[in-house]
């Protein structure tokens, strides 16, 4: 009974290792019947498309900073802009989204999404496997953390959620875990309020990034993989590069969605907010102030915006204002010949 128990419990952690938005089992409402006609689906844009527009999932190595990263991805596709979210220090690795040309807007919608961590700290003395895993625990929840003297903000008390942690293994005084937090989380101080915790000093040896919001260790790709990617491109072989490329609505399934008339876009792209009456369908659990992604009938990301009303309020009114446009992708100029 006991090792079936532990068994039970180990399950129920690896159940439990995933991020907020992860957690939620969303599912789609239609409010009414409609076939959109505007626009193009995003599988469906050429790669010079994706080039202009699109997203990719960096596997930064360490060494160079997130800026050089995003400079080295813009000097290998010829584009005049890219931008990345949630920087990584230069000695960090792993999942570095970054956005190109006309989609480095959609960053900052991703700064705020969860991240996920392997670290290897380093204990400074001999600690019982068991209390590392008992004070483990303790961590998970909102806690308080102050910021390291080096670092990009103010240095103040702030609360931050750590989502999960598991420990993977301990080997002496090296301890492998992973983590899930809250964006702005600290992972190298954490490591130092461990070591206190546990009545000694620690430190960080060595970190990766496995998950940026939506993004994972699962769909990386290095900057030589890109390189090697675009010559295939200007050979003939688009293939490898599209695989590479994502549209921007990738950056953005982290986010409820609600999908919104054909009539309703032109307001919509002139920054008015979207009402009831333009929405076609939508997803549950969607609570008042959330940040939410209004998709065209053909998946297309139009506007980003802020909830004015729950989903059970977008079920039972008709009338009224639902989200209130904070952001505008679409670029109605450019799609009025797929509109006639």
């Amino acid at each position: 009974m006991g090792i079936i128990k532990e068994m039970n419990n180990f399950r129920k952690g690896i159940m439990e290792e995933k991020l907020p938005f992860e957690r939620i089992q969303r599912e789609i409402l239609v409010k009414k019947e409609e076939q959109g006609i505007f626009g193009k689906y995003p599988e469906e844009r050429t790669i010079e498309e994706l080039i202009h527009y699109g997203i990719i999932n960096i596997n930064k190595s360490a060494g160079p900073t997130s800026h050089q990263v995003a400079e080295y991805v813009k000097r290998i596709l010829k584009i005049k802009v890219s931008g990345h979210s949630g920087t990584l220090d230069p000695n960090v690795s792993g999942c570095l989204p970054v956005a190109l040309d006309k989609a480095t807007r959609i960053t900052q919608f991703l700064l705020t999404a969860g991240k996920e961590y392997i670290c290897l700290m380093h204990i400074h003395k001999d600690i019982p496997p068991s209390k590392i895993h008992k004070t483990a625990k303790e961590f998970v929840g909102k806690i308080k953390q102050l910021p390291p003297i080096k670092s990009a903000i103010k240095r103040q008390l702030r609360e931050r959620e750590i989502y999960y942690i598991t420990i993977l293994e301990t080997q002496g005084r090296d301890v492998l875990f992973k983590i899930g937090c809250q964006a702005g989380f600290y992972i190298r101080k954490f490591c130092f309020d461990f070591g206190i915790k546990l009545g000694t000093k620690a430190h960080m040896a060595q970190l990766i990034r496995t998950k940026a919001g939506p993004f994972t260790d699962k769909d990386w790709y290095s900057l030589q993989d890109l390189k090697d990617a675009y010559e295939f491109y200007k050979q003939g072989d688009p293939s490898y590069l599209k695989k590479i490329i994502l549209p921007i609505e990738a950056a953005v399934t982290h986010l409820p969605f609600i999908w919104i008339s054909d009539s309703a876009i032109p307001s919509l792209t002139h920054g008015r907010s979207l009402a009831i009456p333009g929405i076609i369908k939508f997803h549950t659990q969607i609570k008042k102030d959330d940040i939410i992604a209004m998709l065209s009938l053909k998946n297309e990301l139009v506007a980003i915006g802020s909830s004015l009303v729950s989903s059970e309020e977008i079920k039972r009114k008709d009338n009224g204002l639902a989200v209130k446009t904070q952001k505008v992708f679409m670029n109605l100029e450019n799609k009025i010949d797929s509109f006639l």
